[in-house]
């Protein structure tokens, strides 16, 4: 929303879109916009899935469950969660990447544009992972499954679903359930992905020995975190840095 605001239906809820707000649909969401007045200026971004190829390329690395339901959502044609709203407003990053983004299309000449609307858009995604407190969720059960995999991002070494329920103040079993709707995967399924997803991170990028590293992201058991490990990537944690 680039002035004003607009009244938007986003699969049958109302949300009203102020100035530097952000909406992203998914291929299944059903939308109307309210008629607007003369100086609310919406920019509408229309984008065939392969565009967001390159996109993906850039955000392989932190495969993380946060970064996953993220993209599922917006790629979903058939998913509950095909719509996000983030309230960036205030976000410098984020509203001079948006800016870009439109200089680009409007302005720009380059035979490379394509290429660095893709990249500009990459970098968008990466600072909204970042900002996921500023995702307005849809529903109660939503804003719990989001609160979840921002808890498993930042305690993934020591996290337990016990203690983000308490956290929540909501039902052990139900927060269990909902997440596994919404995720399609468990809470110990989420909490090992992100485990293993920063194992391979440190393998990378640190000359941590293998054993530290598997100390590092939660595991005392390291013939466990071997074998597991092994299971994802198809090797070792010793052949997986020397590829």
């Amino acid at each position: 929303m680039c002035c004003g605001s607009t009244t938007q239906i986003a699969n049958g809820k109302k949300i009203v879109l102020h100035e530097g707000e952000l909406l992203f649909f998914g291929q299944g969401a059903r939308q109307e916009i309210l008629p607007a007045e003369e100086n609310d200026i919406a920019v509408n971004f229309i984008i065939l899935p392969q565009f967001f190829d390159k996109v993906l390329e850039m955000l392989d690395e932190d495969k993380t469950p946060l970064r996953n339901f993220i993209v599922d959502s917006l790629g979903n044609s058939t998913g509950n969660t095909n719509c996000l709203y983030f309230q960036v407003s205030d976000v410098l990053p984020i509203q001079n990447l948006i800016e870009n983004l439109i200089w680009t299309l409007t302005k720009g000449a380059a035979p490379n544009r394509r290429s660095i609307c893709q990249t500009t858009m990459g970098l968008l995604f990466m600072q909204l992972l970042n900002h996921t407190d500023r995702l307005v969720s849809g529903s109660t059960e939503e804003a719990a499954t989001v609160k979840v995999l921002r808890y498993i991002e930042e305690n993934y070494r020591t996290g337990s679903l016990t203690e983000i329920a308490d956290t929540l103040h909501y039902d052990l079993y139900r927060l269990s359930r909902e997440v596994k709707r919404r995720t399609g995967k468990t809470f110990r399924e989420l909490l090992q992905e992100k485990r293993l997803t920063q194992a391979a991170y440190f393998l990378k990028h640190t000359s941590l020995h293998v054993d530290e590293i598997g100390e590092a992201v939660g595991y005392s058991n390291l013939s466990y975190f071997h074998r597991i490990f092994q299971e994802k990537y198809g090797l070792t944690p010793k052949k997986y840095r020397d590829s």
